[in-house]
């Protein structure tokens, strides 16, 4: 008998974006693979109308075409359309919606969501396994049999889908030998969305085919290697012990590893991995994965590029997650948050020249918890709006405040971290604006820090947002620069003031010629268009000096102080006198010869 869960997990695992709406079209529910594709959370789609979603032209017709069509006939079939998603970035896409009557008499519609590109991929791969089918009959066994290997085998890599992969563990993998046991590994890369949001979705495939085949050669064609969407993949292998799942970890994470080429940039990669072994004899796909994968997300909450294996006293991190999320948001509401400063000294005078605002937060029973812990779920749930804006209104009090103090002799710069989202919210600029009014807080004395990721994933619309923050006097920082893609063009093009060379280069300082070469190369960069060089997680003296020698302005790490409490900070500061502009230099050969020293 199907039952209502039967249902939602239908809802939830279906392959394409699913949704439902009332009569007017308002969103009450949202799948799994919808939430994907546009990358919108939950709450940022419940409750708004459908045609939201679609840019003008669509609008128009979704009003004088699809809605009356439904309203005569209560269906609509695949009408071709753009999806705008989070990013404001359009997709195509092919909807078809049904008017449904709900148990309790009333009526509501059901709306599928096809991406096109993949709708056409895998009706092309259809037509052309039908057309092999049809060209003799003398050729229609082996037809047919490509007709199962592609349901069962995943279009981009070849290798066995989620569907192919259920197949191959239900039958515990050709017969093995009742001593030896199964032993299921999920391999999830390391922030793969950065490489698709860089550098495209062509550029995202082709790491995929390399990851797929590097992982096919590391199970020494001994096991199966599936993938099961995205940027996850899954193992499946006879063992004899654990120590022999382990070395097969360790054997993926070395092909992961290990750069590739793609579209001419060097690329290096990293995984994730979680572990789960049973008996030949006692296989439970579902159980397995699933154990793995709550593994894997251990894995990742250790630093990433690591394996975990499955404990049975583990929690469920997606329920864990869940709970978090609603935590986090009461936690927002009601003032749990707090506000750290971590000071930006002066390498050539070790003296104060601001401040960086690090949020915390006061959980009520796990204590204080580090952004690692709660900030990427806040991005991806859209909490980060509300939770970025907090944080920018209480460092610019907390300015404003030390501004005014008699125990500090001169103004304090206040540099905030911006979040993707935040950059790409229309109200942005309009709460900074207002924020530095109500506090009555000089423009020039905050900095505003952008990843340079967030830069690349719409330059367009990025340098429309600094633009209009530029024009408001404050000032603006590329953060964890050398991470990401950005070109000379777009530093040079971008209102910046301020380049922060990212920690994992400066811990190398001294130790590896390649990284005291980048940080150099970055230091100089700044100097030939105008702005200031910051190095982050500067933790010896050692690379103070070096820092010095290279002429970086700023500099900030555990070696000068750890991010505090406001109160202990304010005692911390009186005990610096600010750097004055005259000590900053950015002096520098031209560009022609910066590049040509770095090519």
């Amino acid at each position: 008998m199907t039952t209502s869960t039967d249902y939602e997990q239908l809802f939830q695992q279906a392959p394409c974006g699913y949704l439902i709406t009332d009569e007017a079209w308002t969103i009450t529910a949202a799948n799994t693979s919808f939430l994907t594709w546009t990358g919108y959370g939950s709450d940022d789609v419940i409750g708004m109308s459908l045609p939201r979603l679609m840019p003008i032209g669509d609008r128009l017709l979704h009003s004088t075409h699809s809605a009356p069509q439904l309203q005569l006939t209560g269906r609509v079939s695949e009408v071709s359309l753009e999806i705008l998603d989070a990013e404001g970035r359009r997709r195509a896409a092919l909807l078809t919606a049904v008017r449904s009557i709900r148990s309790d008499g009333g009526s509501e519609i059901r709306v599928i969501i096809f991406s096109a590109h993949e709708r056409r991929q895998y009706e092309l791969e259809l037509v052309e396994a039908r057309r092999r089918a049809e060209e003799s009959e003398a050729r229609s066994v082996r037809a047919e049999a490509g007709l199962q290997h592609l349901a069962l085998h995943d279009s981009l890599t070849g290798l066995p889908n989620r569907a192919g992969l259920a197949t191959i563990l239900e039958r515990g993998i050709a017969e093995p030998l009742s001593s030896m046991k199964v032993a299921v590994l999920f391999v999830d890369l390391d922030h793969f969305k950065s490489v698709n949001d860089s550098l495209g979705h062509n550029a995202g495939d082709e790491l995929l085919n390399i990851v797929a085949r590097r992982l096919s050669s590391a199970t020494r064609d001994t096991g199966t290697v599936a993938r099961l969407a995205g940027d996850e993949f899954v193992v499946v292998e006879h063992i004899n012990s654990l120590s022999d799942a382990t070395a097969l970890a360790e054997r993926l994470l070395e092909a992961v590893n290990s750069s590739m080429v793609i579209e001419g940039l060097e690329v290096v990669c990293s995984a994730s991995i979680g572990i789960a072994l049973t008996d030949a004899r006692d296989m439970d796909s579902g159980r397995l994965l699933r154990q793995a994968d709550i593994a894997m997300y251990r894995a990742k909450a250790r630093g990433r590029n690591t394996w975990e294996v499955h404990d049975p006293s583990e929690s469920d991190p997606a329920v864990n997650r869940m709970r978090l999320l609603g935590e986090l948001r009461h936690g927002i509401e009601t003032g749990q948050l707090r506000v750290h400063y971590q000071p930006r000294m002066n390498v050539a005078t070790s003296v104060i020249n601001g401040v960086e605002a690090l949020v915390r937060w006061e959980h009520p029973t796990r204590g204080l918890l580090q952004p690692i812990d709660f900030i990427d779920l806040a991005e991806e749930s859209g909490l980060i709006r509300d939770l970025g804006a907090r944080v920018l209104d209480e460092a610019i009090r907390q300015g404003a405040q030390w501004r005014r103090s008699a125990a500090v002799h001169a103004p304090v710069e206040i540099a905030v971290n911006l979040s993707a989202r935040q950059l790409i919210d229309p109200q942005l600029t309009g709460i900074v604006e207002a924020a530095l009014a109500r506090h009555d807080f000089e423009p020039h004395l905050l900095t505003l820090e952008i990843t340079e990721t967030a830069l690349m994933n719409n330059p367009a619309v990025a340098l429309t947002v600094l633009t209009a923050l530029k024009a408001l006097g404050v000032g603006l920082a590329i953060d964890d620069f050398g991470t990401g893609y950005a070109s000379l063009t777009y530093l040079k093009d971008f209102p910046i003031d301020e380049l922060k060379i990212d920690r994992s280069f400066v811990n190398g300082l001294g130790n590896d010629d390649g990284d005291s070469a980048i940080v150099s190369s970055c230091i100089q960069l700044a100097h030939a268009v105008g702005i200031r060089a910051v190095a982050e997680g500067v933790e010896t003296d050692s690379q103070r000096s070096t820092l010095l020698s290279m002429g970086c302005d700023l500099a900030q790490g555990y070696h000068y102080s750890r991010p505090l409490p406001p109160e202990h900070l304010t005692n911390w500061i009186t005990s610096h006198t600010r750097a004055t502009p005259e000590t900053i230099s950015t002096d520098a050969p031209p560009v022609t010869e910066l590049l040509r020293s770095i090519g």
